[in-house]
């Protein structure tokens, strides 16, 4: 996945025998990244902050719910986590279902983070989202306006 603020012709390159796919994003949401030099190349990588809150916004980046879940739950397990960054980008990106889906995973895999999870609960905006926008969804938790998808309670019971 690679991330660019021009418009590119083909959004589906193929180079040395690797598809990338190619999103526009407006030039304030490129941040949270570091340069990483690949030969005599420097290319921006996201670090992994950044690479949680583009998989809450859009699922599809990580693989759809369940990796992105399985990601998210590595991360917070892990040495780089940082749930003020994480805040600190969902403001910067300005979507408020980052915040529901933040908040709603938070209260599910590390319930004691009282605080962020308070935090993203302020900041819910109005309106309902999806917990993944590309699967269908019948439950609606109303506290974090967020529909869920019939099976993912069931899905994590049997992780």
């Amino acid at each position: 996945m690679v991330m660019t603020v021009r418009k590119p012709r083909n959004r589906r390159p193929v180079i040395k025998g690797t598809t990338f796919v190619l999103r526009t994003i407006p030039p304030g949401a490129l941040f949270g990244t570091k340069p990483v030099w690949r030969g005599p190349v420097k290319v921006s990588v996201s670090d992994p902050a950044r690479t949680i809150i583009d998989m809450l916004n859009d699922p599809i980046l990580g693989g759809r719910l369940r990796p992105t879940t399985d990601v998210f739950r590595a991360y917070l397990n892990s040495q780089s986590k940082d749930l003020q960054l994480l805040l600190s980008y969902a403001d910067r990106l300005g979507n408020g279902a980052v915040y529901k889906r933040l908040g709603f995973l938070l209260e599910q895999l590390a319930p004691n983070e009282k605080s962020i999870i308070e935090t993203c609960r302020s900041r819910v905006s109005s309106g309902n989202s999806k917990l993944d926008p590309s699967l269908p969804a019948k439950r609606l938790v109303t506290k974090w306006r967020l529909w869920i998808p019939e099976n993912w309670t069931q899905e994590r019971k049997n992780d």
